[in-house]
């Protein structure tokens, strides 16, 4: 019995969680679902050699059917690992000029970014505290102005820049 070169070929494709990650306050207040879809982001960094750290993107729909849940379920994931530190919102989705969408790109705090500290990345988590969340960025609206034109009246004083999104609290957090 040798060994079977044919299982060397073919590269596994795996993340590293760390338990110094997992034990902070802040990953032990994420959604369970935020927390199935953290492994599911990593997989899509390509490592130190080819590090796409701040390009890294996974639609809201491949990341509801991965984790097995709601797009709605999925998006609020994506906001909640943004609002404890662990996500950064790089470059929004889009719409293509053929009519092809990209989705939006995201910066893993934990993971060295190129062309900056190449040895360790942000770690916001680690600053994070309970009732305390970093703001969320959010897709601009299509239509500024309101619904008919119509402002309400929350929304009267801010008309977000297509550019920068708008920053939006989770239900639940306090601001």
């Amino acid at each position: 019995m040798g060994r079977d070169r044919r299982n060397e070929e073919r590269p596994e494709h795996w993340t590293k969680m760390l338990r110094s990650t997992m034990e902070t306050p802040a990953w032990r207040a994420l959604s369970t679902t935020a927390q199935a879809l953290y492994p599911w982001l990593k997989m899509e960094w390509k490592g130190p050699k080819a590090n796409n750290n701040g390009k890294i993107s996974l639609p809201v729909r491949v990341a509801a059917e991965r984790v097995g849940c709601n797009m709605k379920t999925a998006g609020r994931a994506f906001h909640d690992l943004q609002a404890k530190g662990f996500l950064l919102l790089t470059q929004h989705g889009r719409m293509g000029a053929e009519g092809k969408g990209a989705a939006p790109t995201y910066e893993i705090t934990e993971l060295a970014t190129p062309g900056k500290d190449e040895h360790s990345g942000r770690k916001l988590y680690l600053h994070w505290e309970e009732g305390h969340d970093f703001p969320v960025r959010a897709h601009a609206p299509a239509n500024p102005t309101g619904y008919n034109g119509l402002l309400s009246a929350e929304s009267k004083n801010v008309i977000p820049s297509p550019k920068l999104g708008r920053v939006v609290p989770i239900n639940g957090t306090k601001r």
